[in-house]
């Protein structure tokens, strides 16, 4: 049986290299997309100056965006797919940036609620929030399961909503204020017990 100490690791939560619809600043959340050029370029540069921490697992979204960058930053490690941490279904937002939703009515109600209403036929945030954390309990059930020394470094890379999902659910605090820029993240530990899981120190990178 693992002692307490060795029910602890540090997650490196890195949200994907950036994409058309990211410099376009539109919504991208259901619709498959690779990495841009420039995305690509990005996430070269930020790794030359040394910016993403060494990981002993890495775990990601099913997505083509995700998956793609896991292996331009970590070449020599399989990640482990999580369904659970799609990007959220932006509905009828989906591939539209915030010039082309002026003058939607059902834009500006899920403005004024500060994203607390769910997308017109999409996905609201709350479900969202609780299938991303099924994800990181299902991460973690794969690393206790592992022969072996347990890793002491683990690396996310998924979605800019699931950082902000995951860091608002465990740590508190307004959604929004976790954002993360494309190929960048947050690095927090880890910990579980008999009270459950929890997420603490978070400091975005």
């Amino acid at each position: 049986m693992r002692n307490r100490t060795e029910n602890q690791i540090t997650l490196v939560m890195i949200r994907h290299g950036g994409t058309w619809s990211n410099q376009e600043h539109r919504y991208l959340g259901k619709t498959e997309e690779p990495l841009s050029e420039q995305g690509i370029k990005e996430l070269l540069l930020y790794k030359e100056r040394g910016e993403y921490p060494e990981v002993d697992a890495l775990f990601t979204s099913p997505m083509k965006r995700c998956v793609q960058t896991a292996g331009i930053l970590y070449p020599t490690l399989a990640p482990v797919c999580i369904e659970e941490w799609t990007e959220i279904d932006f509905g009828a937002f989906e591939g539209k940036n915030y010039r082309e939703l002026q003058g939607d009515a059902r834009y500006q109600r899920w403005i004024d609620s500060n994203g607390a209403l769910p997308f017109p036929e999409g996905e609201s945030r709350e479900a969202f929030m609780q299938r991303c954390e099924a994800g990181v309990e299902k991460m973690i059930r794969q690393i206790r399961q592992t022969k072996g020394e347990m890793p002491k470094a683990v690396g996310m890379v998924v979605h800019g909503g699931t950082i902000m999902s995951l860091l608002s659910r465990y740590l508190g605090g307004d959604y929004f204020s976790y954002q993360a820029e494309n190929g960048k993240g947050y690095v927090c530990s880890c910990h579980w017990g008999n009270a459950g899981l929890k997420l603490t120190g978070a400091a975005k990178r």
